[in-house]
């Protein structure tokens, strides 16, 4: 019997798949990495009997980064990473241990069915997938096929059989056009983000940006949205007079008319026509014309649309409503939500999709009314050559799917019932009116036959007041004509849907990365959102945008981004070279580095006018220890301290609040050290600004606190406050937080971990002694004499904080499980930790310090 590895992109999807295949009769077990299950089952494949094991990945296996030391932003050049800097394939998230997760369920494997999502990035998903598991797979036996490939659109019982029993292979030159453009986005995203970020932060106080980004497309993106705001700046309001007219057909009714000359620019001419009107007393009925029009239905829907509406109707920015489209489509509700198609094919079951929504209260009625009276054939729209449109797959209701879910699976459907309604029918009368030599118009609508709009109310034509019946040369009294002074207004800042559409039209990015490059410019503060889901850009992304334009205006145009897409478009085409396209756009963009980089003067004049210079800002914290003069503390992302004496600047841990701590000094550099809090519920760590910039030991690394610094004797030090390794993590360790009472706790140096204990303590203290059980530092405890909870009215106690039964009522640990038999109902000190797993950094032994400590304190001053 043969064995087939089935993959898909998301363990939900994997679910579904396998049950829809095995008719509900399978067994599943959960995969080594915890994350994905495996879905197991007996059936035939290709005529033969099989055993089938069904799975899935977490997205992208993969991840494409450069190799050692140029990820360093301090070694390299960012110059080099265009040509000289190696790439290598990463795995995306080490911690999934993915390869090894398909490796082990691929071993021993005839064949695989790659059920990956059918687009681009699923393609590239196939061969990671396939990179991992053709190893250690079965031989095919001459030239038999061992690799397919499965193509559906929807997660229902019919598309995934026909699937099936329809497999492909998967599509190289696809997978390929991903790893070009992958490639692409990280040299030169890199080389410039690296440079700008390095060249302003180092001069500027006030960015407030943790990263100056540049991307191919990120940046036209931002051109867009600075291009409306210069349009704004820019506009000059100019006065225009419009002559409006009301006409009494009946006593009781006014008609108001529009000018057709719509409006003038000249006061004076305006006065004049106002004069030459006012001479009339009757207008007299020039002509009456009755057209029967037509509003068509929508063209199917396709993901820039469903975003487009989710913005500007639902409130929903477009990466939240592509999370909800892919919710939606992983639980067999929707088809895939990434198409560029707007045409349903000629065998698509649009009845079948119909029927399933004949039972919802909202358009029930609407649904079985066109099943009976028989369906329009959707219009016709353009045909990508990828998925149908986005169409409901199944009926849900608002209990089933909750908020944001269920009105973008209402919008989805809705529109969906429109594309095979009738089209809206009206009837629009004019008529043309003379007063004097001028001549005035007035529209009525009236609707024959709503069509789609009872589905679509908002589409509907508007209900206006009825027109009088009139005919040629009939007279009317006027009631009023007057002047109306009014200005030109300046058009308003884009919104999401209006960026989402300038992407489209220019080729910037595709349907599935739009919301990605709209959020980043977000993320990076280069825009701010706005009410309506306008984006109005920060004085960051103003300034950027205008220095590129300066220095060299590709750099924001769409116009160099649409080409390398085209580009891209034809390798996945198998009509262009993967290598020729990689190595001439690279050429390009590295000639335009190495004149972006000869001629940052000009936005730095730009800056200069925006933002402060370091020296200028910020507020006095701690002080220097080289200089002894205090640093400033520059709050703006990213935090940092700066001493302008000095001019150094030193880069602090992020996203928490900074203070100095007690005024003491590290024994090493004399620099004095800060607290790091990310607040009281959280961690806090004291550190020297010195030292986490310049590592002085070669077993700490650039980023790290004093809770990780290997300092033999300093009192801060992981050697001095370290008590046992974390309960959770592999390589973190435990350390007591002496700045935390009477709310003591102690909190891993690596992972989220905090463990409180011996509350309302007078002291807590590491002892150097260790526990001879699971080789943890023993804790020494000080109780005030009222508040002491320790047996006997004792106040004062020294034991291990894991297996002290005295302890075990103290101790309780935050975001995460304890794994320690003691906090599990262990019987007390007689069950260790198995295999030293609360031992003391170091172990119980306390091996030699390394030799060359002594010789890196005495570099560190060099």
């Amino acid at each position: 019997m043969r064995t087939v590895l089935m993959v898909a992109e998301k363990p939900s999807l994997a679910q579904s798949i396998a049950k829809i295949l095995s008719r509900g009769n399978m067994s599943s077990r959960k995969g080594l990495n915890g994350a994905c299950s495996v879905h197991e089952y007996s059936g035939s494949f290709l005529g033969q009997s099989a055993h089938f094991k069904m799975t899935s990945v977490c997205g992208h296996v993969m991840t494409l980064d450069f190799i050692g030391k140029y990820n360093s932003w301090d070694k390299v050049d960012p110059a080099e990473l265009f040509s000289k800097a190696p790439t290598e394939k990463k795995e995306a998230n080490p911690k999934l241990t993915m390869v090894k997760f398909l490796q082990v369920e691929g071993r021993g494997c005839d064949c695989i069915v790659l059920w990956l999502d059918c687009d681009k990035e699923g393609e590239n998903i196939c061969f990671e997938v396939l990179d991992a598991v053709l190893p250690v797979m079965n031989k095919p036996r001459g030239t038999e096929r061992t690799i397919y490939r499965a193509k559906f659109s929807s997660i229902t019982d019919t598309d995934i059989c026909n699937a099936m029993n329809h497999l492909g292979e998967p599509n190289r030159n696809e997978a390929l056009s991903v790893d070009a453009r992958q490639e692409l986005d990280l040299r030169i995203g890199c080389a410039f983000t690296r440079f700008q970020t390095k060249y302003f932060q180092g001069k500027y106080g006030n960015l407030d940006s943790s990263l100056i980004s540049f991307g191919p497309c990120q940046t036209p993106t931002l051109g867009f949205c600075v291009e409306r705001h210069d349009k704004i700046q820019s506009f000059k309001p100019e006065t225009y007079w419009v002559l409006q007219a009301k006409v009494n057909p009946e006593k009781e009714n006014s008609l108001t008319l529009d000018w057709d000359r719509v409006r003038v620019f000249d006061r004076e001419v305006a006065q004049m026509f106002l004069n030459i009107t006012k001479m009339a007393k009757e207008a007299k009925v020039e002509s009456v014309s009755k057209k029967e029009k037509v509003k068509q239905r929508p063209l199917a829907l396709n993901t820039v649309e469903m975003l487009r509406v989710a913005s500007a109707a639902l409130g929903m920015g477009p990466q939240h409503a592509m999370q909800i489209a892919e919710r939606l489509y992983t639980q067999g509700y929707i088809s895939y939500p990434r198409t560029e198609t707007t045409h349903y094919p000629e065998n698509f079951d649009l009845k079948g999709c119909l029927r399933q929504q004949a039972n919802n209260p909202y358009w029930a009625e609407t649904v079985k009314a066109l099943l009976s009276e028989g369906i329009n054939r959707p219009r016709k729209g353009h045909d990508a050559g990828d998925h149908p449109p986005i169409t409901p797959m199944r009926a849900a209701t608002e209990a089933e799917l909750g908020g944001d879910g269920w009105r973008l699976y209402e919008y989805i459907t809705r529109h969906f019932i429109a594309t095979v309604s009738a089209d809206c029918k009206y009837l629009q009368t004019t008529i043309s009116f003379s007063i004097g030599p001028e001549r005035f118009t007035c529209v009525g609508k009236v609707v024959t036959s709503p069509g789609f709009t009872e589905i679509m109310p908002w589409h509907s034509i508007p209900l206006e007041e009825s027109l009088p019946h009139c005919e040629k040369g009939d007279l009317f009294p006027i009631g009023e004509i007057k002047l109306l002074e009014k200005q030109t207004s300046p058009p308003d800042y884009l919104t999401e849907a209006e960026l989402i559409t300038l992407m489209e039209k220019h080729g910037i990015g595709t349907d599935a990365s739009i919301p990605v490059h709209i959020n980043n410019i977000c993320q990076r503060n280069y825009v701010t959102v706005e009410t309506g889901r306008r984006l109005k850009p920060t004085n960051l992304g103003i300034v950027l945008v205008h220095g590129y334009y300066k220095i060299d205006a590709e750099l924001v145009l769409p116009t160099i981004r649409s080409a390398v897409e085209k580009q891209l478009n034809l390798i996945a085409l198998g009509k262009a070279n993967y290598h020729q396209v990689l190595e001439h756009t690279l050429d390009i963009f590295k000639r335009k580095f190495h004149y972006f980089v000869d001629s940052i003067a000009g936005m730095d004049e730009l800056m200069e006018v925006s933002f402060s210079p370091l020296a200028a800002t910020g507020k006095p914290l701690s002080r220097c220890g080289k200089c002894h003069r205090f640093m400033k503390y520059i709050q703006a992302k990213p935090s940092r301290l700066h001493c302008s004496h000095c001019d150094d600047t030193y880069s602090l841990p992020q996203n928490g609040t900074i203070k100095l701590y007690k005024e003491l000094r590290c024994p090493l550099d004399d620099f004095e050290l800060v607290l790091w809090s990310s607040g009281s519920r959280g961690k806090s760590y004291p550190l020297c600004p010195y030292c986490y910039n310049h590592p002085p030991f070669r077993d700490m690394k650039k980023g790290m606190g004093c809770n990780e610094c290997t300092h033999p004797t300093c009192q801060h030090s992981l050697s001095m406050l370290g008590i046992g390794q974390c309960v959770e993590c592999e390589n973190g360790v435990l350390v007591l937080d002496s700045t935390s009472g009477p709310k003591w706790k102690m909190a891993c140096n690596k992972c989220n971990v905090i463990v409180h204990f011996f509350e309302n303590a007078h002291k807590v203290r590491v002892s150097p002694e260790t526990c001879d059980l699971c080789e943890a530092a023993l804790v020494d405890v000080d109780f005030n004499k009222a508040k002491s909870p320790l047996p006997g009215d004792e106040t004062q106690h020294s034991g291990c904080v894991f297996c002290d039964p005295v302890f075990q009522d103290l101790v309780e640990l935050k975001h995460a499980a304890m794994r320690h038999p003691m906090h599990r109902g262990g019987q007390g000190k007689r069950q260790g930790r198995g295999r030293g797993k609360g031992r003391r950094p170091g172990g119980r032994l306390n091996p030699k310090k390394p030799k060359d400590k002594m010789a890196a304190l005495a570099a560190y001053f060099v």
